[in-house]
């Protein structure tokens, strides 16, 4: 092990001998000498002596848990997980966040940190989407991601999740930001998503390895997702959201924020709408976002260029059932009501059900409850 990783093991074990949230502490601590000379005074018990009476009571726990810690064999079995650890005062560190006034003192990460040299965005919204806010998190996930666009989220369920296994799988980078340790895939149900992040881009937290999720321990790791990144992305929020502590934690790191608008009578737009009112700035498509921070769409992957060819090649009445769906799920009734009514010929329910069923398994559109149909997300 090399000197700079023997002194960045002991301050492994300081940061969790302080306990988190010691920013100030820990960087008062460091006129006191480096990481292993404090454990050094720890393990020889002075180290309450030599910090100042306000700091007594810290000393005396990090004293305690000097006594039976394996400072050296805890970081090896640790980075032999593919764990690492970084201070803010390590030149691999995120620019971009160390700048803000309450960043982490340390972060623990796995895979990539994002690159300094790119941009990055962040895309929040609800857990509990809709399909619209599905399709929007996936369209605005990919095509930013082929742009070279760095999405950073929270993994969470939803618009997160979704944004960042669209960014992965369209070829770019995504980071999660976990309020747990990062060894603790949470939710359980992204265990995918995890798994790609882990293998294409990265995972951090400010939390030691270990530390379960807890509601506490959330809505803090929401300024590291903001301060990783030049903008926030909302795409769907109620009007009382978590979503907009991040929106708030983000204008006071003097963050861009942007808002997809969505209709006055859908609850999950309703924040959106409200910051459009308040002053964030509208984006309806991926480039509008990309022309705000003046870049813009490569040309079309072979992916998307087959997906335009199959419509193009869809049969005539198969394209004009598409045409009348939305991402609010239909009932077939109505559904063959407005038929009639846009082409002014009936269609029967046996063959309205067929080229329903032809584009459900086309991934153009979906069956939900009973017989409703909507729009595809694919």
């Amino acid at each position: 092990m090399t000197q700079q990783e023997t002194e960045r093991a002991y301050q492994h074990w300081l940061y969790q001998a302080a306990g988190m949230g010691s920013r100030a502490f820990l960087t008062d601590l460091e006129q006191t000498g480096e990481a292993q000379v404090v454990y050094d005074m720890a393990k020889r018990g002075i180290l309450e002596e030599q910090l100042h009476i306000r700091y007594r009571r810290k000393a005396q726990k990090i004293q305690a848990f000097a006594a039976h810690y394996d400072v050296l064999g805890e970081y090896e079995r640790m980075t032999e997980r593919g764990i690492l650890f970084v201070t803010i005062r390590d030149a691999s560190y995120p620019q971009r966040l160390s700048v803000v006034s309450d960043a982490p003192y340390a972060l623990y990460y796995v895979g990539r940190l994002p690159d300094a040299g790119k941009r990055s965005v962040a895309m929040i919204g609800a857990r509990n989407c809709s399909e619209y806010g599905k399709k929007m998190a996936g369209e605005f996930g990919a095509v930013l991601a082929q742009a070279g666009v760095q999405i950073i989220s929270g993994m969470a369920r939803g618009i997160d999740g979704i944004s960042q296994q669209a960014a992965i799988d369209a070829g770019g980078y995504s980071l999660g930001v976990f309020g747990c340790g990062v060894d603790i895939c949470y939710p359980a149900e992204n265990r995918a998503l995890y798994e790609s992040l882990l293998a294409e881009g990265g995972v951090c937290s400010e939390y030691p390895p270990g530390i379960e999720p807890r509601a506490v321990l959330f809505p803090p790791r929401n300024r590291i997702i903001s301060g990783l990144c030049d903008g926030v992305l909302v795409i769907e929020a109620k009007e009382r959201s978590g979503t907009l502590i991040t929106v708030d934690m983000a204008l006071e790191q003097g963050r861009e924020v942007y808002a997809i608008p969505g209709r006055t009578t859908d609850a999950l737009s309703v924040g959106c709408n409200k910051l459009i009112r308040q002053g964030a700035g509208l984006v309806m498509t991926p480039q509008e976002l990309l022309d705000e921070m003046q870049m813009t769409i490569p040309a079309l992957t072979e992916k998307n260029v087959c997906e335009q060819q199959s419509l193009f090649t869809m049969e005539e009445t198969t394209e004009k059932v598409l045409r009348l769906l939305d991402f609010q799920p239909k009932p077939l009734a109505l559904l063959q009501e407005a038929y009639g009514n846009a082409y002014e010929t009936n269609i029967s329910v046996p063959k309205l059900c067929h080229e329903l069923l032809q584009l459900c398994a086309s991934g153009h559109a979906g069956q939900t409850a009973g017989c409703y149909y909507r729009k595809g997300i694919s």
